[in-house]
């Protein structure tokens, strides 16, 4: 009788918040993108898959979605971006000087980047290595067979230090051909001003797909760095920096949950699972903690779905580029992303 008058006794009292977690207020950067009504992201000046306007004008590609994600988290509304489109030069500047208040444009995170231009990388959302592209009738089969060859590539870039290291351990030798951004290294090398285009794998693809006949290109198959991208904020906004960082977490979450841009309200009201109910907000206080409502990630996952959707529409089989996964599977499928507890 009393074990049962205790347990009546529990459940009628009221379920307190620890102190560590009690919502909070607004930090700098999400009260002036508040009072703004619209988050500032840099993203490319045009990057096929990853962030091009399409024959509408409307942005479309993994990074132009990860803004979405993150607007529709901090404002509920998907479509209150305001993008920049950057270059290689001036994209870290514009995050530290404050045009914008996130860099989602295929960027390497990388040390220097990290301790020395004010910026702080928050969860990785691609892992890629950098890779050649070569005409299919050049005779080029494997990087080793570059020796002596012009190489068209992005300043401002990982790619440079890169090529040179490589060039080092192999010994080949190489003729740089430079270029500002992405799209005058492309044409570069589809007119034929260099013999190969080196970039990021995942975006050679992506170019590749986009020629009118991909057939006369080969991507080599030799890697010759890491590339992890992770979306940037500026230093001093740790609030701002973990609202940014889960918001891409929850993506990769939600889809190891199997919740999907169509059936997270169903999950939200159905599902029994108590990491589906605090990732969707039904649960837990994890939105107030850092001064947003409970419905912010599940807001994110309605507006773009999860990771393997946003990969599908952009990279995958269903998409020009037909990019298999492979490290970018989730971790419990033979890949390497995953989710720290959303608890």
């Amino acid at each position: 009788m009393r074990n049962a008058l205790l347990a009546l006794l529990l459940l009628a009292a009221p379920v307190l918040t620890p102190a560590w977690a009690q919502p909070t207020s607004p930090g700098n950067t999400l009260a002036a993108v508040r009072a703004r009504g619209t988050l500032n992201c840099g993203i490319s000046t045009g990057d096929p898959a990853w962030s091009q306007p399409d024959a509408r004008g409307v942005w479309q590609g993994v990074d132009a979605d990860l803004c979405r994600a993150i607007a529709a988290a901090v404002l509920g509304d998907a479509g209150k971006v305001a993008w920049s489109h950057l270059t290689g030069q001036n994209r870290f500047p514009a995050l530290s000087g404050g045009q914008v208040e996130v860099l989602a444009r295929t960027t390497t995170w990388t040390f220097l980047r990290d301790s020395m231009l004010g910026l702080n990388f928050t969860a990785p959302y691609f892992f890629d290595g950098q890779g050649f592209l070569v005409k299919a009738n050049s005779g080029v089969e494997r990087a080793a067979q570059l020796d002596g060859a012009s190489i068209c590539f992005t300043s401002a870039s990982t790619h440079e230090l890169n090529l040179q290291d490589w060039a080092r351990t192999t010994r080949i030798r190489f003729q740089p051909v430079i270029f500002a951004d992405k799209d005058e290294a492309r044409r570069a090398y589809e007119s034929g001003r260099c013999d190969a285009y080196t970039a990021d794998a995942s975006q050679l693809a992506a170019v590749r797909a986009a020629f009118p006949d991909p057939a006369q290109h080969r991507l080599l198959p030799d890697l010759i760095s890491k590339e992890p991208y992770a979306v940037a904020v500026r230093h001093g906004d740790d609030q701002w920096f973990d609202i940014v960082r889960f918001v891409v977490f929850a993506l990769i979450e939600a889809e190891e949950l199997g919740i999907t841009q169509a059936n997270a309200d169903r999950m939200l009201a159905e599902s029994p699972s108590p990491a589906v109910q605090r990732l969707l907000g039904r649960t837990g206080d994890l939105g107030p903690s850092v001064g947003l409502d409970r419905a912010w990630l599940l807001n994110a996952v309605k507006a773009v779905g999860n990771y393997a959707e946003i990969y599908e529409r952009h990279l995958g089989e269903g998409s020009q580029v037909r990019l298999p996964r492979g490290y970018n599977r989730l971790w419990n499928q033979g890949g390497v992303l995953w989710s720290p507890p959303i608890r």
